[in-house]
């Protein structure tokens, strides 16, 4: 094991794949100074500017060329630098890389990597701040991850660059220097589609991904304190998502609260509350919550972008409520 940082986790992964597999490689705007957060920092010394290949600002001819480049045998990992900007790619993420394989009857595949730096940072703004995993989750053809350990960050990372399909891969730019212990193994892969128990408890279930794992476990800290056990399930992989893990917590807690930064308003905390309420409603004592962000721009100003931020004690005030029904 290694202490290291969830960036330089990231940039291990791909390391390690590309020294595995010679068709990996990495394209994307300021990968050869290292990317934008250090997370390709040494590689291009390491694999030159062919495998390590900066490119022009343009998200669309970057996604276009890794779609083709994938098509014709390569394994492409894409850098999108904001998730905001890949909407600039969005045709050739959902009409084009998500399609193929089915449009081809499974003789073409599209296996390329899509990483999407997300999430609320510092006075970030409306155009650097959004998260925006539900639009991916509705495409047929694409996977999604959402890792939140510096170890999951890189077991994650590996799983998608040897995933076959085609894998928007969701990594929270305040986690970037998150420090925790990382396996050395360089065949160390965290499955795609299989959460984990971030922490066990007996009168909640609480589901959530990225970043809002960290809020959550600081929050059932506080619940402990209060006598209340609330277990936080980390997803990891939001599509395809961790059904039995989800419904055997709920089974022995009978309560459901699902978090997200994301807006809550068609965000994909209601498609894990409607898929257990389908499935569950005889097990449940309470009514499912949900908790999300206001449906609203973020601001650059800190004392308006922290009234859309998920605290702690947001989490720990529905929870309660949840509990006294």
């Amino acid at each position: 094991m290694s202490v290291i940082t969830y960036s330089e986790a990231g940039c291990l992964a791909v390391a390690e794949e590309m020294r595995r597999d010679g068709r990996v490689w990495a394209l994307g705007e300021d990968l050869g100074r290292g990317g934008v957060f250090g997370q390709y920092k040494g590689l291009v010394e390491e694999f030159g500017p062919e495998r390590i290949a900066d490119t022009p600002i343009s998200e669309a001819t970057i996604m276009g060329a890794s779609v083709g480049a994938a098509l014709v045998g390569t394994r492409p990992v894409v850098e999108m630098r904001f998730a905001d900007f890949a909407l600039c790619a969005v045709d050739e993420m959902v009409n084009q890389a998500a399609k193929a394989r089915f449009m081809f009857g499974g003789q073409a595949r599209v296996p390329v990597v899509i990483r999407q730096p997300s999430g609320m940072w510092r006075s970030s703004a409306a155009q650097h701040s959004q998260s925006l995993e539900a639009w991916y989750t509705h495409i047929p053809g694409l996977v999604v991850a959402a890792p939140y350990t510096p170890a999951d960050n890189k077991g994650l990372l590996k799983a998608a660059i040897r995933c076959d399909d085609p894998v928007i891969y969701i990594e929270h730019k305040d986690n970037w220097d998150l420090e925790g212990e990382v396996p050395d193994d360089d065949d160390y892969v965290v499955p795609l589609g299989a959460g984990r128990v971030a922490q066990a408890g007996d009168d909640l279930t609480l589901v959530t991904w990225s970043k809002m794992v960290g809020i959550a476990e600081q929050a059932a800290e506080m619940a402990r304190a209060r006598g209340i056990g609330i277990e936080v399930i980390d997803l990891r992989t939001l599509w395809p998502w961790d059904q039995d893990m989800v419904f055997a917590s709920v089974e022995k807690t009978t309560r459901l609260l699902v978090v997200h930064e994301a807006v809550q308003v068609g965000g994909f905390g209601a498609e894990i509350a409607a898929t257990v309420a389908e499935h569950m409603a005889h097990v449940l004592t309470a009514p499912i919550r949900r908790l999300g962000a206001p449906r609203a721009p973020i601001s650059y100003a800190k004392p308006l972008e922290d009234l859309l931020r998920i605290t702690p004690e947001k989490i720990l005030a529905t929870a309660i409520s949840q509990i006294d029904v």
